[in-house]
């Protein structure tokens, strides 16, 4: 299976060669990795042109001008990676937040589901030890009650940043509807897809707090990701799997719902 790997980045020139190191090392046959950066001032962008030339084929880059957001960054990268023709794309950090090691299981799963989910809140999912009790307590009632009485949605982990999709199903969603841009991002991807009947499986991952340098997720940006679940809501709202993107849309033209 062709498995394009995207990796959005901002200021993770020092976890970038460690994580594609351990990508490479996966047992598997055609994994390829598409970093999409946003000028990071810490040179991640250098980095991984430094990692493509010394990998080639193996690592492609994305530069863009500046901080244009999280959403964007994937959407580009899913975009590209259909082109490239991959049968399956893994979404994941940089910051080994998101253990590799979880991905051969990952792709085995789409075998029967169109995405499969590293979630921290099904049973057998874990956060990080250094966690306090209030932190644990915060990030799972946002995921797994509040979002989820909104959305009414069966995920758990809505705000899970570590997926892989059959190409299939980022075509079906019409990526040109995906409207947001924070970290909101991944709870719309979520909702939409389970609106469009696609069928959904979260697995149990350990969730590491980064190794290197600061978290980006400020609270200001976890209030903000919170009242736009409701936009999220009243935008998608219609959605049913009669409205699957067209192939005309693939190609494309952006959806109006």
């Amino acid at each position: 299976m062709k498995t394009v790997v995207v990796i959005p980045t901002y200021n993770e020139a020092d976890n970038l060669p460690a994580i594609c190191a351990e990508l490479w090392a996966l047992p598997l046959e055609d994994l390829s990795i598409l970093v999409v950066d946003d000028n990071s001032p810490d040179g991640t962008g250098a980095v991984a042109d430094e990692l493509a030339a010394v990998h080639p084929g193996r690592l492609e880059v994305i530069h863009r001008a500046g901080k244009l957001g999280l959403g964007t960054a994937y959407i580009a990268g899913f975009k590209r990676a259909l082109e490239q023709g991959a049968e399956a794309v893994v979404q994941m950090d940089a910051d080994f937040s998101h253990s590799p090691d979880y991905i051969p299981q990952m792709l085995r799963w789409l075998d029967e589901y169109d995405v499969v989910i590293g979630s921290r809140y099904v049973k057998g999912g874990k956060t990080d030890a250094r966690w306090g009790l209030g932190r644990w307590l915060l990030s799972w009632w946002a995921n797994s009650v509040y979002v989820r009485l909104i959305l009414r949605i069966g995920v758990k982990d809505a705000t899970a940043g570590f997926k892989a999709w059959r190409a299939a199903t980022l075509r079906g969603l019409g990526l040109d509807r995906i409207r947001s841009n924070g970290y909101i991002f991944q709870t719309e991807m979520a909702y939409v897809a389970e609106k469009l009947g696609y069928r959904t499986l979260e697995i149990p991952i350990y969730f590491e707090d980064r190794r290197i340098g600061q978290s980006k997720m400020a609270v200001p940006i976890k209030i903000e990701a919170a009242l736009r679940t409701w936009q999220v809501w009243w935008r998608h709202r219609g959605l049913n799997p009669s409205l699957r993107a067209t192939s005309q849309e693939r190609e494309g033209v952006a959806s109006s719902a």
